[in-house]
């Protein structure tokens, strides 16, 4: 049985299901973005394999920046405390943009990163996340592409955590 930090994990996604789910969301993103530029935003740490399994199935020219926040620390929930970590390096103003983030919990830093990037005056936004927790905090919050829904659990692998553990695991797991 697989573990994180002694505490039994189950598959939710394989490996398998997620490489599909990318390539479809890469083909809707071309679409939504037609034939601009697409610049990146990639949530650290998370995000980070989704967003390049994602810019490695766009066919057109993208570019990535990074923008590094925290809320969670080493707990298991949400400390509801955005702190900004690294800022993105590019001038967006102006430009096409998709936020990419790894899991829709509350909400609560998605909802403020969302504003935090509006600021910066993209000519067209739009917002990604490879797994949206069902939660009624979140219902109310608009995403343009979402990879999963899945039951609101603790979630590692795929580049998601446990206190820097389990990012590694190529599928979704819950920890039990």
């Amino acid at each position: 049985m697989l573990k994180v930090k002694d505490r039994p994990i189950r598959l939710l996604i394989d490996a398998k299901d997620i490489e599909g789910r990318v390539r479809d969301i890469a083909r809707s993103v071309e679409e939504y973005f037609e034939d601009e530029e697409i610049i990146v935003i990639c949530l650290l740490k998370g995000a980070f394999i989704f967003a390049s399994d994602l810019v490695r199935n766009i066919k057109r020219r993208v570019k990535v920046d990074f923008l590094w926040v925290s809320s969670y620390g080493s707990s298991m929930e949400s400390s509801g405390i955005i702190k900004i970590i690294k800022d993105i390096d590019m001038d967006i103003k102006g430009k096409s943009v998709l936020l990419v983030d790894d899991v829709l919990d509350t909400g609560n830093t998605f909802r403020e990163i969302v504003e935090f990037i509006r600021k910066k005056e993209p000519r067209k936004f739009a917002t990604c996340v490879a797994v949206r927790k069902e939660k009624e905090e979140n219902r109310d919050i608009r995403v343009d592409f979402v990879g999963f829904t899945v039951p609101d659990v603790f979630l590692v692998g795929y580049g998601m955590d446990w206190d820097e553990e389990g990012r590694h695991l190529p599928g979704i797991y819950a920890v039990e």
